[in-house]
């Protein structure tokens, strides 16, 4: 009997930019319309009416030729920067999507969390849809009633489970379909990012369950950018790079692949970047790190100061930048938002269309960080790059005590502290 639980081969899922899809009674009409299509686009550009590729009726893979197996029991992690194709492939593996080419085979009763917004009917409440959920995944309803009041118990949510879920907040949400996903005992599990809604101590739970269900020999496919989190749970790793695979190895060579590449593309032109997300009304258009001389530089030196200026092609309103560190291990150490605001924040016209973040002790250990930037703008999220810079930390002093990473017990984060000593 083959130990099998997902073949995937040849998928393939084709996306279509802008304009509607055309339809056609005639093969030769179809072959008309391709032969065509280039002159339309030209007139289009000539005449100034294509502003930009989503008016070009142009389309593009998500994913092209993806081929793997996956057996029982084995636990896989799906890496790639934004817009590698991962959630693609997790829709397709949930029958959410139907690809375009290639086929995938899943032997096992599937459970699966995307994003907030799949999985759930939304006028149904928490007890209406664990049971429609189960009795999707083919479970008999003794069997749900069996698992009811764990899954309950373990979503935290038992005031509310007969409450409409459209009524339920992004956490409330989160933490339900998260619980129906790992309690009703599936074959494989299909996890996507989604986690990172829930608070930390809620993620730590999932996390802990997703081992439980792989120590069972269960097969769990996890899509993630927290490199941390990808080496604790997997074995391997499937790296995605513009819808093909690129590496499919152990887990600690695939992350290493998925590294090289952020720091490959944190040397391209921030402007010229087209791995973004948002509405794109405005626009990252470059970073800058300064150390506490003012110097511009990619090395800055624990314990001492450093600015990071964020610079923008225009201004709209309620605009807020955000931007997260994460260290080599894609661990988040640090978050800074300038919506949440302090006493010393200022507004400075002369800065121009640009955000600048004033830090007095960097309290980051000597070695590589990267930066994730997040505009905010007119309730939207405008642009969304990750890893718009890269950064090195030097060894430094903090407060006058020397700080060294450890070869042993890692740490990115160090702290101003205090010894009282006996004697």
């Amino acid at each position: 009997m083959s130990n099998i639980a997902i073949r995937v081969e040849g998928l393939g899922k084709q996306y279509h930019i802008g304009g509607a899809q055309r339809t056609y009674d005639r093969f030769g009409e179809q072959v008309v319309d391709a032969l065509a299509a280039p002159f339309r686009r030209a007139r289009k550009i000539l005449r100034g009416e294509a502003t930009g590729a989503a008016e070009l009726d142009e389309t593009f893979w998500a994913l092209r030729d993806v081929n793997f197996e996956i057996e029982h029991g084995e636990v896989v992690g799906v890496i790639g920067r934004n817009g590698a194709g991962k959630s693609t492939l997790l829709k397709i593996l949930s029958r959410i999507t139907e690809p375009t080419s290639g086929r995938a085979e899943l032997y096992g009763r599937v459970g699966s969390l995307l994003e907030v917004g799949t999985g759930f009917h939304p006028e149904l409440t928490g007890r209406e849809n664990i049971f429609l959920n189960g009795a999707i995944l083919g479970m008999k309803r003794a069997e749900i009633q069996r698992k009811f009041d764990e899954i309950v118990a373990f979503a935290e949510i038992g005031k509310f489970i007969d409450t409409p879920v459209k009524h339920y907040s992004s956490g409330m949400y989160v933490r339900l379909a998260f619980s129906v996903a790992a309690h009703l005992e599936p074959e494989i599990l299909l996890v996507d990012e989604v986690l990172a809604v829930g608070d930390i101590a809620f993620q730590k739970k999932c996390l802990g369950k997703m081992g439980d269900v792989a120590q069972e020999g269960r097969t769990v496919l996890f899509v993630s950018h927290n490199m941390g989190l990808v080496q604790s749970l997997c074995r391997r790793g499937i790296l995605l790079r513009s819808g093909e695979i690129a590496t499919d190895a152990p887990v600690t060579e695939a992350v290493n692949a998925y590294l090289d590449d952020l720091q490959h593309v944190s040397t391209q032109d921030i402007a010229a970047r087209t791995d973004r997300r948002g509405r794109g009304k405005v626009r990252l258009v470059g970073v800058e790190i300064y150390n506490g001389s003012g110097e511009r530089t990619s090395t800055l030196t624990t314990g001492r100061p450093a600015r990071f200026v964020f610079r923008l092609d225009g201004l709209i309103g309620s605009i807020s930048c955000l931007f997260d560190v994460y260290d080599h291990l894609g661990r988040i150490v640090a978050k800074f938002q300038s919506d949440v605001v302090s006493p010393e924040d200022t507004a400075d016209p002369a800065i121009g269309n640009a955000f600048v973040c004033e830090v007095d002790e960097l309290m980051l250990v000597a070695g590589q960080y990267r930066i994730n930037v997040l505009i905010r703008g007119g309730g939207e999220w405008q642009d969304f790059v990750e890893g718009a810079a890269l950064f090195n930390v030097e060894t430094g002093l903090l407060r006058g005590r020397p700080i060294k990473p450890s070869k042993r017990n890692p740490a990115s984060v160090c702290m101003p502290h205090r010894w009282a000593r006996p004697g």
